[in-house]
């Protein structure tokens, strides 16, 4: 079977997000999955099932190194780059679309995942040193903290063994931008689920664009935004928020392309 390795978020290869890639002509066994996905060590790994009904939604899975996620991204924009750009995809977070613009970056149609405002769990002071907590807020599978500033955001190196005992997914670090043209920078640590540092996470800005429309003062239904996620590899992620949807626009490009053997 066909398998890939596509940089996501970046038009340029060795930056941005790597995901692996496997098209798949029937459903696949779970655990043999999670195997791939463990061989491959990418953040993320997806399946995605090409053969099937003409114009129905292809089913479409991710894998961690460790465990299965509801919701990725990046593996979702290599998923759509690799199959020419316009696509559907049948998911546990339900259907996803994907449009080919006509710039070159792929928009996907994600639900918006909205933070509230909660305590700083106990863990996050030691997993976060040199971070000024200014704000703590809770979304569906990842807990957000403001930083006091993007230099924080940039410089911060995690204590991971202490993050991995946060409640959640995953932390999202997070500050206003400080270059022009991009509002806001994040980082993403994953340690919970085998990721320590996830380079470029689609998933984390339907978060990011709910929770700073209000922080910029930005129309909730509908308003756009630049992220910048300062990893080492780093990437850029444009959004569009539509009430209770976020488009995720961004680029991708293969690096590898191969079969699978086993």
């Amino acid at each position: 079977m066909r398998a890939f390795v596509v940089d996501a978020f970046t038009d340029t290869a060795f930056t941005g997000n790597p995901a692996g890639v496997v098209l798949l002509d029937s459903p696949a066994e779970e655990s043999w999955m999670q195997s791939v996905a463990a061989e491959l060590r990418h953040s993320e790994t997806a399946f995605v099932v090409v053969a099937g009904p003409e114009g129905e939604p292809k089913p479409l899975r991710w894998f961690t190194p460790t465990t299965e996620v509801p919701l990725c991204g990046h593996g979702t924009l290599a998923t759509a780059h690799v199959l020419g750009g316009d696509q559907r995809f049948d998911t546990r977070s339900g259907v996803l679309t994907c449009t080919a613009l006509d710039d070159g970056w792929i928009e996907m149609d994600f639900p918006a995942d909205r933070a509230e405002p909660v305590e700083p769990p106990e863990a996050l002071a030691a997993g976060l040193p040199g971070v000024t907590v200014v704000e703590t807020a809770q979304a569906a599978t990842k807990v957000l903290v403001r930083a006091g500033s993007a230099a924080e955001v940039r410089a911060v190196r995690p204590d991971f063994a202490a993050l991995a005992t946060v409640p959640s997914r995953g932390v999202i670090v997070t500050a206003p931008g400080d270059r022009p043209g991009v509002d806001f920078v994040s980082r993403v640590f994953s340690p919970q689920v085998g990721i320590q540092e996830d380079p470029v996470t689609g998933s984390a800005h339907c978060t990011l664009a709910t929770w700073w429309a209000a922080k910029l003062h930005r129309d909730p239904r509908s308003a756009d935004f630049v992220g910048e996620q300062a990893s080492a590899r780093s990437g850029i992620v444009r959004m569009a928020l539509r009430a209770d949807r976020v488009g995720l626009r961004g680029r991708a490009t293969t690096v590898l392309s191969g079969e699978l053997h086993v």
